[in-house]
């Protein structure tokens, strides 16, 4: 047992002046491997007597706890050195720039909502905002819509079970319009807003979603006709399309909240099979394409709106923003812009500096 203990003694002093790990291990192979002094040991307690097993049991099992708990604490303290040596070696620059990759991007939906804005800012227009979650009277009721309207129906309209205080139905809008009447209702006149936001229907394929993006234009001012509604619309569709050769055609048509209600159609031409917006029309290799809807308001939905409507008139308009992206920027199915897909933001994305100005281009990328 002299020499059991002289072996401990040794043994810990080794594990006490390790200077790296590695040379901790082959301490602990020795003591405590298969083959170590300390494992021979105790199985050395099957061939004792059972005196000697009770007496010497003990001494054994005291060595190996000690061994291993040297071993454990030298361990800890060399890790701690060598973190704390690597803690003092490397430092970090701050003033370097942040790496390019990984980085986010603009959504397109978001960069054309930017774009709009701006082109609708320079001509005098304040951005409006209203409850995605709206009542049917706002959204359908003084829009001049009536009850058996198709659009009220469950199978077009995202309804919910619950009514509001005053007992009308709640649902989720389906468009931007009745930010019109809480603008009236709010400021009076004369008002020059565009109402641009999320809306819902339901109706999904490749270019309908259940949630997309509108704009809502609304004028309301004294002597307004249809001639102001046509420059607005040629000026704003020239500055977003970023051309000069930009051909409109005015088609009559119906909303319940216009009168008279006008379709319009943007000019295009054919370039490699593909439809470039610009030019085109009735010329050989052109064509129309409907981009919005459009008309002067109704004078019943102006007297909704608080308004005395022989002494107000107005115009209003409104687009997809979704659509219109997809056109400026040649996508082709509208569910891509929903489906989170990191190649498709990567190439179809804005970066953060490519901010949309009329001086230096609002479709221009850094």
């Amino acid at each position: 047992m002299e020499q059991f203990e002289q072996q401990q003694a040794q043994t810990l002093a080794q594990v006490a002046a390790a200077a790296d790990l590695d040379t901790l291990e082959a301490i602990r192979v020795a003591a405590l491997g298969k083959q170590g002094w300390v494992s021979a040991l105790l199985k050395s307690l099957g061939g004792m007597s059972p005196e000697a097993r009770t007496s010497e049991g003990p001494r054994i099992q005291a060595a190996r706890e000690a061994v291993s708990g040297a071993l454990a604490a030298r361990k800890a303290a060399l890790e701690s050195a060598a973190l704390e040596a690597k803690l003092a070696n490397e430092t970090v620059d701050l003033s370097l720039p942040a790496p390019r990759l990984p980085r986010g991007s603009v959504h397109p939906v978001s960069q054309v909502m930017d774009e709009l804005a701006e082109i609708f800012a320079d001509m005098g227009f304040a951005v409006a905002t209203g409850p995605e979650i709206e009542d049917d009277w706002h959204n359908f009721t003084a829009l001049n819509m009536p009850e058996t309207h198709p659009a009220r129906a469950m199978h077009d309209t995202f309804y919910f079970p619950d009514k509001d205080a005053a007992g009308r139905a709640m649902l989720l809008r389906t468009h931007t319009s009745p930010v019109q009447i809480r603008s009236m209702l709010a400021e009076g006149a004369p008002l020059r807003i565009i109402a641009p936001g999320r809306v819902y229907r339901s109706d999904s394929d490749a270019t309908h979603t259940p949630m997309f993006h509108q704009i809502e234009g609304l004028v309301i001012d004294k002597g307004i006709h249809i001639g102001h509604l046509k420059w607005t619309l040629e000026t704003f569709l020239k500055a977003f399309f970023e051309r000069d050769d930009i051909v409109l055609r005015l088609r009559p048509s119906y909303f319940p909240f216009t009168e008279p209600s006008i379709e319009v159609d943007v000019g295009y031409t054919l370039v490699n099979g593909k439809r470039v917006i610009g030019g085109g029309g009735d010329v050989a290799g052109g064509g129309w394409m409907e981009v919005l809807g459009s008309g002067m308001v109704n004078r019943k939905v102006i007297a909704f709106g608080g308004l005395d409507p022989d002494e107000w008139q107005g115009f209003a308009f409104g687009t997809g923003v979704d659509r219109l992206a997809m056109l400026k920027y040649g996508m082709d199915d509208l569910r891509a812009f929903f489906d989170g897909d990191a190649r498709w933001l990567e190439h179809y994305g804005f970066g953060a500096l490519d901010v949309p100005t009329l001086s230096g281009g609002v479709g221009a990328r850094a």
